[in-house]
């Protein structure tokens, strides 16, 4: 069984030319071999950062990301860009969560798909948002 990587633009290309603004169009997927099948993937960064849309100070947090795909499975490297384009983003925690959300389930088309955002103490309050999607 050979996995289709034809479509793949990121996956295997040399250096980091990192987006400056979001693109949700950055986010690659590949077929999925086993569609007949539910299986989780789970995919987690600690890195993420976007800005605070009233301060403009940076907002650091974890983001993970649990899906059950059907026809295909999003590329971790293009996630990777896709993520990091968030760093000169204003906007708040609640709406980032929700956004991510809905731009992977336009790009994937998953059965089921759960983001969650845990972000680092700002004002003494950490917030942990969890935006979900149901076929």
């Amino acid at each position: 069984m050979r996995d289709d990587t034809s479509s793949l633009s990121l996956l295997g290309k040399n250096g980091s030319d990192y987006p400056s603004r979001v693109e949700p169009g950055i986010i690659e997927t590949f077929p999925n071999k086993f569609p007949g099948r539910d299986y989780e993937v789970v995919m987690i960064t600690d890195e993420f950062t976007s800005l605070c849309p009233v301060t403009g100070q940076p907002d650091y947090g974890t983001i993970e990301l649990r899906y059950v795909p059907d026809q295909v499975c999003v590329e971790s490297k293009s996630l990777k860009f896709y993520l990091f384009s968030y760093r000169q983003e204003p906007t708040f925690m609640e709406t980032v969560v929700n956004r991510i959300l809905d731009d992977l389930v336009v790009r994937c088309a998953p059965r089921k798909m759960t983001v969650v955002g845990r972000f680092r103490a700002r004002g003494g309050i950490a917030i942990d948002v969890t935006a979900q999607y149901v076929k």
